[in-house]
């Protein structure tokens, strides 16, 4: 893949620039987008939402790190599956449902950026400026991208350490402003309006949370690229994990603090900037679209040059098209062109939705793959991914039934790109096994 292969001119990516790079995807429209959406169906249990969600992800991130570790490559998931399902349509498929879920983040972190960014004139809703804006800065983060690695690390080193401070100073005045004793919510139902759906409503929430965790897949990404990768690999990925759960906890109860569940859901993909404006003013709304601009900009910088590498290895693999022409920044257009289109016409509830979905899917995948073909190549322990697997589910259900109530044209419209990507890869596969078959 040429000098995109590497970053800083052939040098390694070092254990915090890997965590840069992955808390940049996992720092984004996650906290600044989700804390609405998952109110809607947590209720005032948002928090625990996210604790749940990090447990989720913990035991998910098993099966990547033993692989990648004992495996390290650029291609990351799409090896793993390729290794337990062979180079066909099964896959090939669940390896592009990964890459259609990373975009619709992309779109997300582009809708979010918008959002925010239009909140202090008051036009968060605007039909015309959200879209417009989204489109305008993922274009901007692949231009950054088109410079070199060596400005996507560095800005992403520095990005990562200006999103974590700016909101843990958010978090940490907001619970001052609603008092110490506001942590102990934590442990309490006291005050907490409980999710409408009960337990249902909850699950269904933290299905959703997991998209504020699932960049971590990203570093493995970067096995050809990181120095010590067999070591290195589970290290970032545990410490990304570590610092967005402690984060997210902050975040989420001085949200809850400042605010009541309704003008968290009337405020639902602002929620952020609404809840700093008691504590804050005016100014507090401006310091939170300012960490919002940084964190979503520099999450589209990281997602693109990670994402991007994915494309790649499929494309290597046989298992996705590429363009005629040079090859060098294929995958980038590819990529940056799908996250606009999505951006310029899905909501942020229909792409959340549809990323979640998607990303569940494959991931259980990834699991079965581990436990049925890979366990002795990688030394696993299988009751671990056959745990991340059944809480997989226990979310995923929920969700599905929940949004089949509420929002059926989502489901809809899950079901019909699930068909697409399944009817492109055997085309793609049938084409590649007859071009590659010998002549009689």
């Amino acid at each position: 893949m040429g000098e995109e292969s590497t970053p800083q001119g052939g040098q390694k990516l070092s254990l915090t620039g890997s965590v840069a790079l992955g808390t940049g995807v996992m720092i984004g429209a996650g906290i600044f987008a989700l804390v609405g959406q998952v109110a809607e169906l947590a209720g005032g249990w948002i928090p625990w939402a996210f604790f749940a969600g990090a447990v989720v992800v913990a035991y998910s991130s098993y099966s990547y790190i033993r692989y990648s570790a004992t495996n390290p490559s650029s291609g990351g998931i799409a090896m793993l599956l390729k290794a337990a399902y062979g180079p066909g349509i099964v896959a090939g498929s669940f390896s592009l449902f990964m890459y259609v879920s990373m975009i619709l983040a992309e779109s997300l972190l582009g809708r979010t950026f918008a959002t925010y960014l239009l909140r202090p004139f008051g036009m968060q809703s605007s039909a015309l400026w959200v879209p417009v804006l989204a489109v305008v800065a993922i274009a901007a983060a692949a231009l950054v991208n088109l410079v070199g690695n060596r400005w996507v690390e560095r800005s992403s080193t520095v990005t990562a350490a200006i999103k974590i401070l700016g909101i843990a100073v958010l978090a940490i005045a907001g619970i001052l402003s609603a008092g110490v004793s506001s942590l102990g919510r934590l442990f309490t139902t006291a005050d907490r309006t409980p999710p409408e759906a009960g337990w249902l409503g909850f699950l269904a929430g933290v299905t959703l949370c997991i998209l504020a965790y699932k960049g971590f897949t990203t570093i493995t990404n970067q096995g050809a690229d990181l120095r010590e990768p067999k070591r290195n690999i589970g290290r970032a990925i545990m410490i990304a994990i570590s610092l967005c759960t402690a984060l997210y906890l902050l975040i989420t109860v001085a949200v809850t603090g400042s605010l009541t569940v309704p003008q968290i859901l009337e405020a639902r993909d602002y929620a952020l900037a609404e809840a700093a404006e008691p504590t804050f003013g005016t100014w507090g709304v401006r310091l939170t679209v300012m960490i919002a601009v940084v964190a979503t900009i520099s999450g589209l910088v990281a997602s693109l040059f990670s994402v991007s590498k994915l494309y790649d290895m499929l494309r290597d693999m046989g298992q996705a098209p590429g363009l005629p022409g040079e090859k060098r920044h294929q995958s980038l257009f590819i990529t940056a062109g799908l996250a606009i289109i999505m951006a310029a016409f899905f909501d942020l509830s229909q792409i959340a939705s549809l990323g979640a979905i998607f990303y569940l899917a494959m991931d259980i995948a990834v699991h079965w793959g581990i436990i049925r073909h890979l366990k002795d190549d990688v030394q696993a322990k299988t009751w671990i991914p056959w745990t991340a697997i059944m809480l997989d589910i226990v979310v995923l259900v929920p969700f599905l039934i929940l949004r089949a109530q509420s929002a059926p044209f989502t489901l809809v419209i899950t079901a019909a790109v699930a068909l697409i990507i399944l009817t492109a890869q055997w085309l793609v596969v049938w084409h590649r096994d007859r071009d590659s078959a010998p002549m009689q």
